[in-house]
């Protein structure tokens, strides 16, 4: 089940945060408002929707960030009603983003890629982590060793996420397939709860539910690679991007806000992970400090590209996508929209 906060901050903004927070209209016929003047305030400053949706999600830290701070509705004023809602993996993030029931969703880039690739109207507007979330897990004192052990054994997976597109690339490197395995459909909290009653033998995690596994559980990861874990995306449907550009800018400028913030407050980061996980706070921090990697390019471009690329051919092998290599390929033509990260690095 999801979980909607709405939240109203008061317009008391200084001129100068303005100008990040409500002067990066795109230009030209597709911008939905003026941009903002030097003596403009959120108070009066009209915009082309009163309500925006988004979503918070454990596995993306800045959103926490962004909502606890209200950077969004500081730079909104009264005039645009804020909801959010919690996304529990990137795959109900995708669900939320082509139902149009949010604006804006946090998913791994190949879950991005994926819905992309089947249809989905959304497009990466900004990259919010390069992390390390997801490992294969097997339960304290598992006989299962390695990759090979998995074959016939049973794995708890979320299908059209990071840790199910690992645990594909993974039984790749021993000459495994999908088929190989017993494939427990599970989303990520209950497939640690399935891991630790015995349920399943191993487990495609996904931080930070993995990471208290491990603390609390004494869970154990068999198999670790940065290169099979994709980039952080933040995604907006396209109607968003070209008849809300404004509003757009706003959460872009709001996310690179609270990168800053994050980088500058990795306790206090640690700490609001802890509190919304429902997690031990030495867990929560090292998700943060050993696992997220908050300190990179908001920016999507070549570098997620390059990834997207080697998953591509994972997602056709999987029959995952109705249209095969060539939805695929159109989708990695299509799926970057940089603007907004670019006007947002410029005002930094």
């Amino acid at each position: 089940m999801s979980t909607i906060v709405r939240r109203t901050v008061p317009a008391i903004v200084l001129a100068g945060a303005l100008m990040m927070g409500t002067t990066g209209c795109l230009a030209g016929e597709n911008a939905a408002a003026e941009p903002a003047t030097d003596d403009t305030t959120a108070a009066t400053q009209e915009w082309s929707t009163d309500t925006l949706t988004l979503d918070f999600a454990t596995y993306n830290p800045l959103s926490l960030v962004v909502r606890d701070q209200g950077f969004i509705e500081e730079a909104l004023g009264d005039d645009v009603s804020v909801e959010w809602v919690q996304s529990a993996g990137s795959n109900k993030a995708n669900e939320f983003l082509r139902a149009g029931s949010i604006d804006v969703g946090s998913t791994a880039g190949s879950a991005a890629l994926l819905a992309r690739s089947n249809g989905s109207p959304i497009k990466v507007i900004d990259i919010y982590s390069q992390p390390e979330w997801s490992a294969l897990v097997v339960p304290a004192g598992s006989d299962i060793t390695s990759v090979a052990d998995l074959a016939g054994k049973s794995v708890a997976a979320t299908p059209g996420t990071d840790p199910y597109f690992f645990l594909l690339q993974a039984l790749e490197t021993e000459g495994l397939t999908i088929a190989d395995v017993q494939l427990q459909n599970l989303q990520h909290a209950d497939g640690r709860a399935a891991l630790e009653a015995g349920s399943v033998d191993a487990w495609a995690g996904l931080d930070p539910i993995m990471a208290a596994a491990e603390s609390e559980s004494g869970a154990e990861l068999i198999y670790r690679n940065v290169d099979f874990n994709s980039y952080g995306f933040l995604n907006a449907t396209e109607d968003f991007i070209t008849n809300h550009a404004d509003v757009a800018q706003v959460v872009v400028n709001a996310y690179e806000e609270a990168r800053e913030w994050a980088l500058e407050n990795p306790e206090e980061t640690a700490a609001l992970l802890a509190e919304v996980a429902a997690i031990d706070p030495e867990v929560a921090t090292t998700v943060i400090t050993e696992r997220s990697n908050l300190d990179v390019s908001g920016i999507p471009g070549d570098d997620q590209l390059a990834v997207l690329e080697k998953i591509a051919p994972v997602l056709v092998e999987s029959g995952s996508v109705q249209g095969g290599d060539a939805a695929v390929q159109t989708a990695l033509d299509s799926i970057i929209e940089d603007s907004f990260a670019r006007k947002a690095a410029e005002s930094q």
